[in-house]
């Protein structure tokens, strides 16, 4: 049960652990390595796989240590219940499955997703006989209309899109899917609940890649699936079945780090903010993409859903020169790693058409604003100057590097 006296810096702290075991309380919650459990009585196991007795029995249907970080990860989001998997791409298809249960399968999607996101509708759900529509949700109006016409089951965004940074309307956008009785599936793996908790806004499932930032350092695969009462029996049913379990040492390491993801969420946001406040001013650089930013087509948006002052710490900016620019500069980078993830401690860069948008078609990529200049940085928690002065050195040394390169 959420304590709805605490706050979220303490309940981060606390929450999912020292479950009482006997006359002893561990601190922290230990990792059960264990596949299976048994019982003195085999009565008792019977019982327990009625539901009409607390425990466990196979760690395909719930193990001790990966509760506690769904105990943890529903009382932050806010959630009835939450399921850890695998992978943040194994809770959004375990969402995607449920949200199309005895309804249509038809999807309505933002046309603005992360490239594996956008493979899992068009080459997975979409051969299997899945309806998939793209339409852009920041585009209130528009998006009506789609939802008119097609009758989707569900629809699916990003409460940040990656890797153009838009910021739809979340609560908006829920009022309107629940009077046309569609399930909401929101992806708020750029925002975590310290920014955005799309269930009190109205979603019906979040997921999150909690590779990002709730494990926050580099060192743990994982997803989670949070969402109200009613979708339990079916998420129930569908993971246990399905199996996209995450494994105990892994819910153990994202635990300890969503224990400071307050703390990393707040540094990473002011960092970003003066991150992007620079880079708008650097010579190379022809665009930047920042919620933060007062031209960003979304900032009023972002302003109004998120707490003051925080935008995430993700920006994403256009280089003159195209590819071998960019390239450059990410090779001249000394701090930033140029990695495919983001979210944690270290600030991190990534050229999307290469690596996360890689898969779309050229046309494709471009329609949506994902030249071959555009990097995303994700920021992390080093010294914010240290962090300037690594791009700007990059800036000058790549383009040197592009003056001397063949035509």
């Amino acid at each position: 049960m959420r304590r709805k006296t605490s706050r979220i810096e303490t309940l981060a702290v606390h929450s999912g652990d020292r479950k009482k075991l006997g006359d002893y309380v561990p601190v922290t919650t230990p990792i059960y390595a264990a596949s299976s459990f048994f019982y003195e009585r085999i009565e008792d196991l019977d019982s327990v796989f009625d539901d009409a007795k607390p425990g466990q029995t196979y760690s395909r249907f719930g193990n001790p240590t990966c509760e506690a970080l769904e105990d943890l990860s529903a009382t932050l989001e806010g959630a009835d219940f939450a399921v850890a998997t695998s992978s943040g791409m194994a809770a959004l298809r375990l969402a995607l499955l449920v949200a199309m249960v005895d309804r249509r399968r038809r999807i309505l999607a933002s046309r603005d997703l992360y490239g594996q996101t956008l493979s899992l509708l068009l080459n997975v759900l979409e051969p299997q006989g899945v309806e998939v529509f793209f339409g852009d949700p920041c585009d209130i109006e528009s998006w009506e209309s789609l939802i008119v016409e097609h009758q989707p089951s569900c629809v699916l965004f990003e409460t940040i899109s990656n890797p153009m940074l838009r910021v739809p309307s979340t609560d908006r956008l829920c009022e309107l899917h629940r009077r046309n009785n569609v399930v909401t599936v929101v992806d708020s793996t750029f925002t975590t609940p310290v920014l955005m908790r799309p269930l009190d806004l109205g979603a019906d499932i979040v997921i999150h890649s909690a590779t990002k930032f709730l494990a926050g350092h580099g060192d743990a695969l994982g997803g989670l699936l949070l969402a109200a009462e009613p979708f339990r029996q079916a998420v129930t049913l569908l993971n246990r079945t399905i199996g996209p379990n995450l494994g105990p040492f892994e819910a153990y390491i994202t635990m300890r780090g969503m224990k400071t993801l307050v703390l990393r969420m707040e540094e990473q946001c002011a960092n970003a903010r003066r991150v992007a406040a620079r880079l708008s001013q650097l010579e190379g650089v022809t665009r930047v993409h920042f919620p933060g930013d007062p031209a960003h087509p979304d900032h009023a948006t972002a302003a109004r859903l998120f707490p003051e002052g925080l935008f995430g710490s993700l920006i994403s900016f256009d280089l003159e020169g195209g590819k071998e620019r960019a390239f450059a500069f990410a090779d001249t980078l000394k701090l930033a790693l140029p990695a495919t993830s983001l979210g944690d401690v270290h600030t991190m860069i990534l050229h999307p058409a290469t690596s996360s948008h890689r898969d779309l078609a050229p046309k494709r990529r471009h329609r949506l604003g994902i030249g071959d200049g555009l990097l995303r940085l994700s920021v992390g928690i080093e010294h914010v100057e240290d962090i300037v002065a690594d791009l700007e050195q990059a800036l000058v040394l790549s383009a040197s590097a592009a003056e001397k390169a063949p035509s």
